[in-house]
């Protein structure tokens, strides 16, 4: 059964529901209904912590989507799920390609930033001091990405900035 079909709570029901109902009315082919329902599937599971499943459903809708935009929300949540798993290199490889289909995905680029800033941090306990550096400088890149897709968001990021004297 579909976990499209197995939604308990009433919000995930009703998202279904009018989802189901846009599938039916919205002109689109069989291929990029089916795109669709696997990708709502796979965000289901992810919202529900189950992680594999989700991924499952995503590489399903990826065989399945052709649209370069569609595609680009669906490598942002694969790599999500990488970035929940602490695969972070794999999670920015995702990121990049969401962003290469899409370059208007600021939260990709708050994503890419917070695991460079997390390396840099890592670098500091280390003792290397000069690839923390690197590391917050790539943040700063991506973050000032972000902020120039969305201003009004990442307000930590926008003080981390002018705090370290990168903005």
């Amino acid at each position: 059964m579909p976990r499209s079909q197995k939604n308990d709570n009433f919000i995930d029901k009703t998202f279904t529901i009018v989802a189901d109902i846009l599938l039916r009315v919205i002109p689109t082919t069989q291929r990029e209904k089916e795109a669709f329902t696997y990708y709502r599937d796979g965000m289901s599971a992810q919202s529900e912590g189950e992680y594999a499943e989700a991924l499952q459903n995503y590489y399903e809708a990826m065989r399945l989507e052709i649209d370069p935009y569609d595609r680009s929300y669906i490598l942002y949540n694969i790599g999500l799920i990488h970035t929940s798993n602490g695969e972070h290199a794999k999670a920015l490889e995702y990121y990049f390609q969401a962003l290469e289909r899409n370059p208007s995905l600021p939260q990709a680029f708050n994503n890419m930033a917070v695991i460079c800033h997390y390396r840099g941090e890592l670098a500091i306990q280390q003792g290397d001091l000069e690839a923390s550096e690197t590391w917050f400088d790539q943040a700063a890149d991506y973050w000032k990405q972000a902020i120039l897709l969305a201003p009004s968001n990442y307000i930590e990021a926008h003080n981390w900035l002018k705090m370290t004297g990168r903005s």
